[in-house]
C-alpha cells in the first residue's frame, strides 16, 4: 500500500460516523450549558427523547454525575408504566427530581379542568412556576426538529423572556456552533441537546447504546379505544365516551404523554431492532401520527410555544 493510500485509510479511521457526530454534538451543547448557566434543569418525563438526553448528560460528566436537576410536570394522566421507570431511572443514578404536579393546581383553583379532558396544554403554569421557584436559568429540553414545524423554528438556545413566553423574532445566529447564553434577570434560556436528531436517529442510538426504555415503546396488548382517527388508551382520565367501544389490540407508542392525548399505533414492532424498521418505513412523524394536542389547530404548538410550553 503506497503513502496516500495509507494516509487515506488513516483519515477514515478517524472520521466519525453520523451517530457520534450527533453525540459529540449534544455532550458539547451539555457541557457548554455547564459552564455558561449557574442553575440548570433538565426535564425529565421517562420519554425516550429525555431518556436519551439523561444518557448524553451522564456521558458528557462522567464519572462524575450531571451537575443539574431533573424535573418533571406531571399532568396526573400520565402512563403508570413511564412514571415508575422515571422513579427507578433517577433512584439508579443518585440525582435530585423536581415534580410540578397538574393535580395540585387543579384542586387549588389555580388551574381548571378542561372539557375535553386533556391535561397538556395545563402543563405551561407548572412549568413556568418550578423554573421561578427553584431559580432555574437554563432548561434543557427534548425537542427535535422533525417533530413539528414550530419546533423546526428553534434554535438550540432558545431565548425565553421573563413570562416564559417565546418570541421567534428574537431567535439568535448559532453559526459555527457558537451559542448564545446571554439573559437579562428573570429570563431564562431553553436548551434543546437534540435539534438535529431525528426519531430515526434516537432509535438507531438506542440500540448502539442499549438504552432502557418505558415497555409501552414496544409492542404490547392493551385496551383502547378509537377517537378522532387514534387508539386512545382507556383510564381513569375520562376516556373512553358513550359510545367509544374498548377493544383490546397489539399497540406501541411512539410517543409519550398525557393519556388523553397521545395514541397508539397498531404495531407488532416487539424490539428496537422492529421499531427501527417500522419507523424507516413511517412517512408520518410520531406528533403528527399520535398526538391529538397537536391537531386542535394549524398553529397549536406555536401558540402553546408563545405562552411558555416546551
Amino acid at each position: 500500500m503506497d503513502r496516500a493510500s495509507v494516509a487515506s485509510s488513516a483519515a477514515a479511521d478517524l472520521r466519525l460516523d453520523h451517530l457520534d457526530d450527533l453525540e459529540a454534538e449534544s455532550i458539547h451543547i451539555f457541557r457548554e450549558v455547564a459552564g455558561e448557566f449557574e442553575r440548570p434543569v433538565l426535564l425529565f418525563s421517562g420519554g425516550k427523547d429525555s431518556v436519551l438526553m439523561l444518557h448524553l448528560a451522564v456521558k458528557a460528566f462522567a464519572p462524575a454525575k450531571p451537575p443539574f436537576t431533573l424535573m418533571h410536570v406531571d399532568t396526573g394522566h400520565n402512563f403508570p408504566e413511564v412514571l415508575t421507570f422515571r422513579d427507578e431511572t433517577v433512584e439508579r443514578l443518585g440525582l435530585r427530581l423536581v415534580v410540578q404536579k397538574v393535580q395540585d393546581y387543579i384542586d387549588d383553583g389555580r388551574l381548571v379542568e378542561r372539557p375535553d379532558g386533556t391535561r397538556n396544554p395545563l402543563q405551561t403554569r407548572p412549568l413556568l412556576d418550578g423554573i421561578v421557584e427553584h431559580k432555574f436559568d437554563a432548561v434543557f429540553g427534548g425537542g427535535r426538529r422533525d417533530e413539528e414545524k414550530a419546533r423546526a423554528k428553534e434554535r438550540v438556545f432558545s431565548l425565553r423572556d421573563s413570562f416564559g413566553a417565546w418570541d421567534p423574532r428574537r431567535q439568535r445566529p448559532e453559526l459555527w456552533e457558537l451559542y448564545n447564553g446571554r439573559h437579562s434577570p428573570g429570563e431564562h434560556v431553553r436548551v434543546f441537546p437534540l435539534s438535529n436528531w431525528t426519531e430515526l436517529d434516537v432509535w438507531r442510538y438506542i440500540a448502539r447504546e442499549q438504552i432502557e426504555l418505558p415497555s409501552l415503546y414496544y409492542a404490547h396488548s392493551r385496551e383502547v379505544f378509537r377517537r378522532d382517527g387514534m387508539w386512545l388508551c382507556a383510564g381513569d382520565w375520562g376516556g373512553p365516551r358513550e359510545g367509544e367501544e374498548v377493544e383490546t389490540r397489539t399497540v406501541r407508542y411512539r410517543t409519550v404523554g398525557d393519556m388523553s392525548c397521545t395514541g397508539a399505533v397498531d404495531s407488532t414492532a416487539g424490539d428496537v431492532e422492529a421499531v427501527i424498521l417500522e419507523v424507516a418505513g413511517s412517512r408520518l412523524t410520531e406528533r403528527g401520527a399520535t398526538r391529538a394536542d397537536d391537531r386542535l389547530s394549524e398553529a397549536a404548538m406555536e401558540d402553546r410555544k408563545k405562552e411558555g410550553y416546551f
